[in-house]
């Protein structure tokens, strides 16, 4: 697929990891100084019709594409297409670089290809919007891919075209070129990083969360029911599983349980203690005491 060349042919070092989930193809390279390039023979000779994201994950390098340069830097995101031609420079520093990159062939990407092709070339911030959705997952992806099989989830898969499809239409026509089925997967996507990112707020409810996204609570609340759930009990799960990771740690032992509760937006220690022992079975002090001498029995 490509033409590589290296200036450190002597002392090159590169190491790659495919996964493909489904029919979406992912890599995660790390490598010294090099140059890669897909040329129009090449293009001639396979073209597997898709369009690609690379994330920098550490490092530098640019790209020319044929619409201009572009430097990637750690949390940048760049567009590209196989069928066309481009040049990747890994810049040459002390350390190695380290990239990502997910393919997505073309008929799978829920966008006209008109719409798709314009975000060819654009740089993307993968620290807000959808860029950081896309980023959180494919870092998330390169730090784990050892312990990926080689074939993966599709349902991944259908997870990264979503979120490609959402990056390449907020660079153009914004999201009203989205597929409603993709806009309302996307758009849960974001709403669950945003409960995320303040489980810790006692004041998140579903109507704030609504609020926060512009959008009804009647059509949040169908957001959910589509994947089996209310927005009220995912949010609940998620502060449960923070608590229960509290719990879990020796260096929060003396932590009280109410405080822990506390933090992960739990104002009544009961209601709390309630919530625990029906998720888990038991109430969370005989949960820490029960993990924390496990680990120390591991331990020795």
């Amino acid at each position: 697929m490509h033409v590589n060349r290296s200036g450190q042919a002597e002392d090159f070092r590169i190491r790659q990891r495919s996964l493909d989930f489904g029919l979406v193809h992912a890599w995660a390279i790390t490598s010294s100084a090099m140059t890669y390039r897909r040329t129009p023979e090449l293009i001639g000779q396979f073209d597997p019709e898709a369009y690609h994201v690379t994330l920098m994950l550490r490092g530098a390098q640019v790209i020319d594409d044929g619409t201009g340069q572009t430097v990637l830097t750690p949390h940048s995101l760049h567009a590209g297409s196989t069928s066309r031609p481009y040049r990747g420079c890994v810049a040459d520093g002390h350390s190695l670089s380290t990239y990502f990159g997910v393919l997505v062939p073309r008929p799978l990407l829920p966008l006209p290809q008109r719409t798709a092709d314009r975000a060819i070339g654009v740089p993307f911030s993968g620290r807000e919007g959808v860029g950081a959705l896309l980023s959180g997952v494919l870092t998330r992806l390169a730090v784990d891919a050892d312990s990926y099989p080689t074939s993966g989830d599709p349902h991944l898969g259908a997870v990264l075209i979503d979120l490609m499809a959402a990056l390449f239409a907020c660079a153009t026509e914004g999201e009203r070129s989205l597929e409603p089925e993709t806009h309302a997967r996307t758009l849960t996507l974001r709403i669950q990083a945003f409960i995320q990112q303040h489980l810790d707020d006692p004041r998140l409810t579903p109507g704030a969360v609504a609020a926060a996204h512009h959008i009804s609570l009647s059509y949040l609340h169908r957001l959910f029911q589509a994947r089996g759930e209310t927005v009220a009990s995912w949010i609940r799960h998620q502060r449960l599983e923070r608590a229960r990771r509290d719990l879990s740690d020796p260096a929060q032992l003396f932590v009280p349980v109410h405080r822990i509760a506390s933090r992960w937006g739990f104002g009544h220690a009961a209601a709390f203690s309630r919530a625990f022992r029906d998720a888990y079975g038991v109430p969370p002090m005989d949960f820490r005491k029960r993990r924390l001498s496990r680990g120390q029995n591991e331990n020795r």
